[in-house]
């Protein structure tokens, strides 16, 4: 009799704990990928970001890792991960390269902020991966930006996007420097513009250069390539005190709600659609 009453026990601590675990485990992984290493704006960002998306993981329960080890980037390791995240940077060696080419047309998600678009010839960071930038982002070179970080009014463009369904239709971002590209996004049928900059940001920027400050022009900030499970966020600049020399950061990209929730939406869609690949 005893016996039967300490299985019995153990089915009942079994059909309790089951549920728990079940509930405690991750919904997907993310992985991040920095170098923080050139400009201090990036750098700062890619602190911020390393402190945030945790926080965020915690509350949305999925897992957040990140590295500096670019090497890492290869079919193993990728394969136990369900979004990758670029937070500054893009993979410089040819086999890194493929194996995230190979992970996100497998249905891996991926997420690229500002400086991973980057991309100018001659430059530290050339124009010298075609499917990336032409194909995959679809912007091509970088060709200018606006200075110093400024706050802009942004439209969203499509709000049937799981990323953009829960934003008002505009919404005043944190302080960025915004980039131009040198392909015409809106001439790509694979591309899908979900935000842009709203014409009464305008003048963006403050110099003190003319050519620093926009006066008109459309400007995507936020897309997504129809092909793929992805997201490139222009956002990721924060600003800095270069010129009293404290170098101390004035701005924080994640101090902004709406602008979270983009990024809090955008993950949990990659995460539910993206697919580690076999």
């Amino acid at each position: 009799m005893k016996s039967i009453r300490l299985m019995l026990l153990w089915m009942l601590l079994g059909a309790f704990c089951a549920p728990v675990a079940a509930q405690q485990k991750p919904a997907f992984k993310v992985i991040a990928f920095y170098t923080a290493k050139n400009d201090r704006a990036h750098i700062s960002f890619v602190h911020e970001a390393n402190n945030w998306f945790p926080k965020i993981a915690e509350t949305y329960h999925f897992t957040y890792d990140s590295t500096s080890n670019w090497e890492l980037l290869n079919a193993e390791f990728l394969a136990d991960y369900q979004v990758v995240l670029f937070l500054d940077t893009r993979p410089e060696d040819p086999l890194q390269r493929q194996a995230f080419q190979e992970y996100v047309e497998h249905g891996g998600g991926f997420i690229g902020f500002h400086f991973a678009g980057f991309a100018l010839t001659p430059s530290a960071y050339p124009q010298n991966w075609d499917w990336y930038h032409n194909e995959f982002l679809g912007s091509g070179s970088y060709k200018s930006n606006t200075w110093r970080p400024t706050s802009a009014v942004l439209r969203v463009e499509n709000n049937r996007h799981p990323a953009t369904a829960n934003l008002p239709a505009t919404f005043r971002s944190a302080p960025n420097e915004w980039y131009r590209w040198e392909n015409d996004l809106t001439a790509n049928p694979d591309i899908e513009i979900l935000l842009s900059i709203d014409p009464q940001s305008f003048p963006l920027g403050t110099g003190p250069k003319p050519h620093e400050i926009w006066h008109e022009g459309y400007y995507p900030v936020v897309w997504t390539n129809k092909n793929y499970h992805m997201l490139y966020i222009n956002m990721g600049h924060n600003d800095i005190d270069y010129e009293q020399g404290t170098n101390k950061t004035l701005s924080f990209t994640f101090a902004n709600d709406a602008q979270n929730q983009l990024i809090i939406d955008a993950l949990l869609w990659l995460g539910k659609a993206g697919q580690t690949p076999h």
